[in-house]
């Protein structure tokens, strides 16, 4: 287990919002990579997959920069973990290490820094010319449901005490996550048509949803039979990705007796790249407060640095595209809402003594609010079909039909920052396959 360390990472010379980078597409105002946020992704070009980093419209090739000896020293320890065919060997690096190459990596970018442009600019990959990865394959992946807001309108009024004490949770499928862009096959199962008819039917799914949700993968954790608290749970959050993980509802609502399984396991999807921690410091903020008639947060996930800062502003859109190309922004929530942190999460998953691992990934669930454009599933939007929603040319939805294109996107913000983002996390719906 790694040394526990402060909650709240420092905030430091590379957060500077004045700080501009040489590679001009890193300084467009609606970048997701400005040079405050450099994010680990997995990539392959010319034939090569290997680690880089974003920046701007570029990646910067981590494998480029280490045979120049543009890195080295401290630095050079994890680029080189990050600089292979998985980024698995990162997320088992020293946090220190880590700050140490990403500091580097500002300091070679930057305006009037330690780098020279003519060299550096050979480094650097067109992002369009190459294919994004999954940047490792995850060890375990738990999905949580910690917006009550979801929880009230999927039909918990009030919330069960669970949901109000500890934050809901059930193992996912981790065999199944798979990097934005990988095509969403509609799944097969079985469900109840029409509700309460009685009637199991074997087929495509009927009824399928998106959930927006935001993502953690794990840089440490427990061993087996050691609980897991707090301060253990800070230290083990490497880096956040979106996630969308897809919902068969006519599957999910007929088999869940003992929770979700085949309506929620075919597929979820991910954005490739890893925002570290460190870069999300400046979007720090309070976690939610409980209001009196809420239970309290229980003692062994009760943190004063966790409730201060434990929570981050990322404002979360969801845009639907159906085949013809219309397109509308359906969904704006904002991450700050959930009634759990990141951290509480995660201490909540090690508390029995279950162990967590490296390249564990964990989800918050969907990330809805109070407001009406802050629900954050069709089922929510469309009040299970009751309400259909209508794109710009005319079409309706209730819930996804073939041929659909379902984009989330995340961005981070904060007064007096420059804001960063997640890249897009999308997935097209493609037909069910034939059993024959």
């Amino acid at each position: 287990m790694l040394t526990a360390v402060v909650m709240t990472i420092d905030l430091n010379e590379t957060h500077d919002p004045a700080r501009r980078s040489w590679f001009a597409s890193a300084n467009c105002e609606d970048t997701d990579f400005p040079i405050q946020n450099l994010p680990f992704g997995l990539f392959r070009s010319a034939g090569r997959t290997r680690g880089g980093v974003a920046l701007g419209d570029a990646i910067i090739d981590l494998n480029a920069l280490l045979d120049g000896g543009l890195i080295d020293g401290p630095a050079s320890s994890a680029a080189r973990a990050a600089s292979g065919e998985t980024l698995a060997p990162l997320l088992t690096c020293e946090p220190k290490a880590v700050s140490v190459l990403r500091a580097r990596l500002s300091d070679l970018f930057r305006q009037d820094g330690g780098g020279d442009p003519n060299v550096l600019q050979n480094t650097l990959v067109p992002m369009a010319e190459a294919e994004l990865l999954l940047p490792l394959k995850p060890k375990a992946f738990t999905d949580f449901c910690t917006s009550i807001d979801h929880i009230v309108r999927m039909g918990g009024t009030p919330p069960k005490l669970a949901a109000m004490s500890l934050p809901v949770a059930y193992n996912g499928r981790a065999s199944s996550v798979a990097v934005s862009g990988t095509p969403v096959v509609r799944p097969c199962g079985q469900y109840e048509l029409p509700s309460g008819s009685g009637a199991v039917s074997f087929g495509p799914e009927p009824m399928l949803d998106f959930e927006l949700e935001f993502g953690a993968w794990l840089r440490a954790g427990n061993a087996l039979g050691e609980p897991m608290g707090m301060a253990d749970a800070h230290t083990s959050l490497f880096g956040c990705c979106l996630v969308n993980d897809w919902s068969a509802r006519g599957i999910q609502f007929f088999e869940s007796i003992l929770g979700p399984h085949l309506g929620k396991s075919f597929v979820t999807t991910i954005s490739p790249w890893i925002v570290t921690m460190e870069a999300l410091a400046p979007f720090r903020v309070a976690a939610r407060g409980r209001a009196e008639t809420e239970a309290p947060v229980p003692a062994h996930l009760l943190s004063p640095a966790d409730q201060a800062r434990g929570a981050i502003c990322v404002e979360l859109t969801a845009e639907l595209t159906n085949e013809a190309g219309a397109s509308q922004q359906i969904v704006r929530s904002n991450l700050r809402d959930l009634f759990w942190t990141l951290a509480q999460m995660v201490a909540h998953q090690g508390s029995n003594g279950a162990p967590l691992e490296p390249g564990d990934l964990i989800a918050t669930g969907t990330v809805s609010g109070p407001d009406d454009e802050a629900r954050a599933c069709l089922a929510e939007i469309t009040l299970r079909g009751g309400a259909p929603i209508r794109l710009p040319d005319g079409s309706e939805r209730t819930m996804l039909e073939d041929g659909d294109t379902l984009t989330l996107r995340g961005r981070a913000m904060a007064e007096d920052f420059v804001p960063i983002g997640f890249g897009p996390c999308a997935g097209t719906i493609h037909p069910a396959r034939s059993f024959t």
